[in-house]
């Protein structure tokens, strides 16, 4: 028996790529889960993947920039299986090709408000609950670009950091609840973003050749990353953010 059987998890941007990788890891394990995606097509399509194994799934619309509905989601997954345990928090967008003194008012608000401000509001509601239920593990997927400079993408950069730093306080502040909360820096992972990014960039080391181990990650390797941080094997580990590069960062 996994050890993440009966666990409740609700894992946003769970449509596609390493999302997607993290909700079906998860039920693989064990957990329930609430696939939450803006894409009503994509959130349907992965619940199905789960419950046509045998899995346990709920598809759930919602913008994380809208925090009604980040509220509604974390409701409907309390209602559907009686507790939350896992959250993970996948969802954000991309921004590159654009330097600063470049970038458009709208466009940098637009990135910020959904991976840093719609993070903040997932951990404003998804960790009450978590509390509620005696405790148990957030993971924010932030991407290397947490971590260092990406050319030419201000407004993912500092969103990333952002969360980095949510990920610090939200860890210290909710550990006596026994919540933790930690992060995922991947750094190059072949998914339809990526290949959505790579292919509007010039910048040399958008590639394999960049990456020490000689290749991309899959969204399932760091999903198994992601999966790890949550689950009880990871029990005295919070507030860190583990980067998933293959040696990129070194």
């Amino acid at each position: 028996m996994s050890a993440l059987t009966g666990r409740v998890a609700l894992v946003t941007g769970a449509g596609l790529g390493i999302g997607q990788a993290v909700a079906t890891g998860l039920a693989d394990r064990g957990a329930h889960v609430a696939v939450v995606d803006v894409d009503r097509d994509a959130a349907s399509a992965t619940a199905d993947m789960i419950t046509m194994f045998g899995g346990r799934a709920i598809a759930v619309v919602a913008d994380i920039a809208d925090e009604a509905a980040v509220q509604d989601a974390v409701r409907r997954t309390i209602e559907e299986f009686g507790r939350l345990d896992i959250a993970i928090n996948n969802a954000g967008v991309a921004s590159t090709g654009v330097d600063l003194t470049e970038m458009p008012a709208d466009a940098w608000e637009r990135v910020l408000r959904i991976n840093l401000t719609g993070t903040f509001f997932c951990l404003k509601h998804e960790i009450p609950a978590l509390a509620r239920a005696g405790g148990g593990a957030i993971v924010n997927v932030v991407s290397g670009g947490g971590l260092f400079a990406i050319p030419a993408a201000p407004a993912y950069v500092a969103s990333k950091h952002g969360v980095v730093g949510l990920t610090k306080v939200a860890a210290v502040d909710f550990a006596r609840h026994g919540v933790r909360v930690n992060a995922v820096a991947p750094s190059m992972t072949r998914t339809r973003m990526f290949d959505h990014v790579a292919g509007s960039r010039d910048a040399p080391d958008i590639g394999d050749a960049s990456v020490p181990l000689g290749r991309l990650a899959t969204p399932e390797e760091v999903a198994a990353a992601v999966i790890w941080l949550a689950s009880d094997e990871a029990s005295y580990v919070t507030g860190t953010t583990l980067s998933v590069d293959g040696g990129r960062r070194a």
